[in-house]
């Protein structure tokens, strides 16, 4: 095993460890907790400073210098003055959180919900904060800041008739949230996970632990359109039980500096995960999305397609890594990383890797970088469409061809009502 990098103790923190430290500092004490927590918090805060934040000589972390990339983090953000926005889906069910505290809740048939603050006052039955990895910079940060969040938890069989809507807006700041989702036996439920915001400097960390029990099915959409100078750090770990069925799909749309990590366990014989994500990346954007997602039993299938639109100076990561342990014989594991790169100032990096233990499996991946098709392009524009319109469709359709395999006809109209505003403006 190869020793992992570890600043030396004189290593000078940088302006935004210092920043979070001295935060830390000011508001630990205010923040919710029984004794417990306080004490996660305190050991994130200490293995934050000992370890620093991670550099590229983290391989998960080789492509989004964290180090580097978070120049400055910005204070607290404690008066509760973000403005909400209307949900994605008119009807949804909808729970709001505003800078970071939980300001609308419903009550769902079939649903309990609970905030997650009062869960970490709890002594009895409340929420635990475990001790992240040294390396796990979201994790360190979040456990050490979170304010709330929310613990749903669905009843064995019920099926939510409208999707839910966790909506969480800021007005710069800090925002740091966390939320516990679990999903009954043969339970049916759509969750749209969105992060809306400002045009100033934000830190938001968000995780969520989302459980799909036997028979379940899942649909998980996380929307990230905060502002362009919004830091972004997300975590979702998934646990696929026997039978259980999950989507997970992605959209970014914004931000300065995004990284969103999904962590996915094939634990139960016979589940399926179909993850999807698009990340539309312009300006000087920094996004990274990272996958890792284990196969530990038979009969498993995961299908994981992501495509990318990179124009001005963005730059874009994919970290997608499938390890299939020895007894998962039968899986099926599928992986594909499309990126249009329409500028010379824009990059995309990406690393798919497969780490197979079983003999008895068919697992593939791909990763693809190109421009616009220029025959395509003529083609249209020979018809009289102007070229922005030209370029707008081609990646519309390019985009376009996995918003709808959700199925979805409200939810694939509001995702591509979205993708048509942001070509408006970087098309």
């Amino acid at each position: 095993m190869v020793a992992k990098p570890v600043p030396k103790p004189d290593t000078p923190l940088t302006t935004a460890e210092s920043a979070l430290v001295a935060l830390f500092g000011e508001r630990s004490g205010h923040l919710p907790g029984n004794a417990d927590a306080v004490m996660a918090r305190d050991r994130a805060m200490q293995t934050l400073k000992r370890h620093r934040l991670p550099t590229r000589r983290i391989e998960a972390w080789h492509y989004t210098d964290l180090r580097r990339l978070l120049a400055e983090v910005p204070d607290a953000q404690t008066e509760g003055s973000a403005a909400t926005v209307p949900s994605l889906l008119e009807g949804a069910h909808r729970f709001v959180f505003v800078d970071g505290e939980l300001a609308e809740r419903v009550d769902i048939d079939g649903v309990q919900h609970e905030a997650v603050a009062d869960g970490l006052r709890a002594d009895v039955g409340g929420i635990a904060l475990d001790e992240p990895d040294p390396d796990d910079a979201v994790a360190l940060i979040n456990t050490a800041f979170v304010s709330d969040g929310l613990r749903l938890t669905i009843a064995d069989g019920a099926s939510v008739d409208r999707p839910i809507e966790i909506q969480t807006a800021h007005n710069g700041g800090q925002v740091h949230t966390r939320n516990i989702v679990s999903a009954g036996a043969g339970a049916k439920a759509t969750v749209i996970d969105r992060h809306v915001g400002t045009g100033e400097p934000v830190l938001a960390s968000n995780m969520t632990e989302l459980t799909v029990r036997e028979g379940a099915d899942v649909t998980w959409i996380i929307v990230q359109e905060q502002g362009a100078a919004a830091t972004h750090l997300s975590s979702l770990k998934l646990t696929l039980e026997k039978d259980a069925r999950a989507t997970v799909f992605i959209a970014n749309f914004s931000g300065k500096l995004v990284r969103q990590e999904v962590h996915a366990v094939s634990q139960g014989e016979g589940s399926e995960l179909n993850f999807r994500a698009i990340n539309l990346i312009g300006d000087a954007s920094h996004c990274d999305v990272t996958l890792e997602l284990d196969h530990l039993v038979p009969n498993t299938v995961s299908t994981e397609t992501v495509r990318n639109v990179v124009t001005g100076k963005g730059q874009g990561v994919f970290q997608g890594q499938i390890r299939v342990a020895q007894p998962a014989q039968k899986t099926d594991a599928q992986m594909a990383c499309n990126t249009l790169l329409l500028s010379d100032h824009g990059g995309f990096s990406t690393k798919p890797e497969l780490e197979i233990f079983a003999d008895d499996v068919v697992c593939a991946h791909g990763a693809t970088v190109a421009e616009i098709d220029h025959d395509h392009l003529f083609y249209l524009m020979a018809r009289g469409i102007t070229e922005k319109t030209a370029r707008g469709l081609l990646i519309e359709a390019f985009v376009d061809e996995i918003v709808e395999e959700l199925g979805d006809e409200a939810l694939i109209e509001a995702l591509e009502t979205r993708i048509g505003d942001w070509l408006e403006v970087h098309g």
